[in-house]
């Protein structure tokens, strides 16, 4: 956590001087992320930790909290005109054929970092639902495991790989319903 000293005062007399700071904080992510989740009245809990680009890196770091830790994974359909972000529990691997057939979409591929970058306005490593605060045309639809509804919190990157943020499930329904992207439930495993 970064660590930034606001509205110093100085007191000083003849034999010592006094600083009497304000400590303000920044979290690792994206602003907006923070911003959405205060204005929908979400809490969540914070995880700052070294860049975390892969599941297997972020496991390192959360170890010890009872949250659901999910992967997210976005594709593109065959003709480059739908997107989907993909989310499942981070334990789970799925083969791209796999999902391909169970989400009845065509051929699928993974979008490009360009795709990334206009839609969700993310780079590879930090892919998140938080993403879909940037896609203002509502462009990706998302599907989301069933299984995820079991689990009573769930946590994603905000937008950043260096730290996670845990919600309850709940509050991610809140959070898509804001967002106002297609979404459905479905069995991957």
């Amino acid at each position: 956590m970064t660590e930034l000293l606001q509205n110093c005062f100085i007191v000083a007399n003849e034999n010592q001087v006094d600083y009497f700071c304000e400590k303000i904080f920044f979290m690792n992510g994206d602003p907006a992320v923070y911003e959405t989740l205060k204005t929908l009245n979400i809490p969540f809990e914070y995880l700052e930790h070294p860049p975390a680009p892969t599941i297997e890196i972020a496991k390192q770091y959360w170890y010890g909290h009872d949250a659901q830790h999910c992967k997210n994974l976005f594709f593109r359909n065959h003709k480059g005109n739908r997107h989907y972000l993909v989310i499942f529990d981070c334990d789970k691997n799925l083969a791209i054929h796999d999902i391909e057939k169970m989400l009845k979409q065509g051929k699928l591929t993974f979008a490009s970092e360009q795709r990334m970058q206009r839609y969700l306005g993310l780079k590879p490593g930090s892919v998140s639902a938080f993403g879909l605060i940037h896609d203002t045309d509502k462009h990706v639809h998302v599907f989301i495991d069933t299984n995820l509804q079991k689990a009573t919190k769930i946590s994603f990157h905000p937008n950043d790989s260096t730290a996670s943020l845990i919600i309850s499930f709940a509050d991610f329904l809140k959070y898509m319903g804001w967002t106002g992207n297609g979404y459905e439930f479905i069995d991957l495993y």
